[in-house]
């Protein structure tokens, strides 16, 4: 409580998805935990993780779904991707086939969860692993390209053993979850100055207008 008045809380439930083995759940840990470990099991089916972040005067929380790589060739990624307001879609720089897969990721994606207003939410790319020695700075406007044919809102080289670009990425999403919901209230609820400019109207005012 802040001066009498309740803090305002988001919770935004964001997907992390990808092929096998690119780093989804280790980049959860850093995010979430601030830890890494070479040891992470296979994620088998989904998993899940709570990130509270205290965003101006306001508390944002982030369900992160960490689903499973190979989920992109089942039926519950429906059920899954249901009232997500976001997504993460990760690949790993090492591996090509990984990135050619992320056009299907994004299909499915998009083929089963739209916004109330019919647009695909928002999706950020994470190519992941830049540790590793590749780097794809020298690639950025292809990336840059590639973002804008298929509907992404940017990319981020990451790696989740050195910490790059994890928050970064994140607070990258979570700007325009927020900016979304602001202009989705907008769009449906009313004017809460109309009643006066209406009676306004009723006094004379004949050209004043909303």
């Amino acid at each position: 409580m802040t001066n009498g008045m309740q803090r305002k809380e988001h919770l935004y439930k964001v997907l992390v998805i990808g092929d096998l083995g690119v780093g989804k759940t280790s980049v959860i840990r850093r995010y979430v935990h601030q830890s890494y470990s070479h040891n992470y099991r296979a994620t088998i089916g989904v998993d899940f993780a709570l990130k509270v972040l205290n965003w101006d005067s306001e508390t944002v929380r982030l369900q992160l779904w960490d689903i499973a790589g190979q989920e992109r060739f089942g039926n519950m990624t429906r059920v899954y991707y249901r009232e997500a307001m976001g997504a993460f879609i990760v690949f790993d720089v090492t591996r090509p086939t990984t990135f050619e897969a992320i056009t299907k990721w994004k299909e499915d994606l998009d083929s089963k969860l739209t916004q109330a207003n019919g647009q695909s939410i928002a999706t950020v790319l994470l190519a992941n692993k830049c540790d590793q020695g590749q780097n794809f700075s020298h690639n950025g406007i292809k990336m840059d390209q590639f973002c804008k044919d298929h509907g992404f809102l940017g990319w981020f080289q990451t790696s989740a053993k050195d910490n790059v670009n994890i928050n970064e990425a994140a607070n990258f999403l979570v700007k325009h979850i927020m900016a979304t919901e602001n202009d989705f209230l907008k769009s449906v609820v009313p004017d809460t100055i109309s009643p006066q400019l209406d009676a306004r109207r009723q006094a004379g005012c004949s050209g004043c207008s909303k």
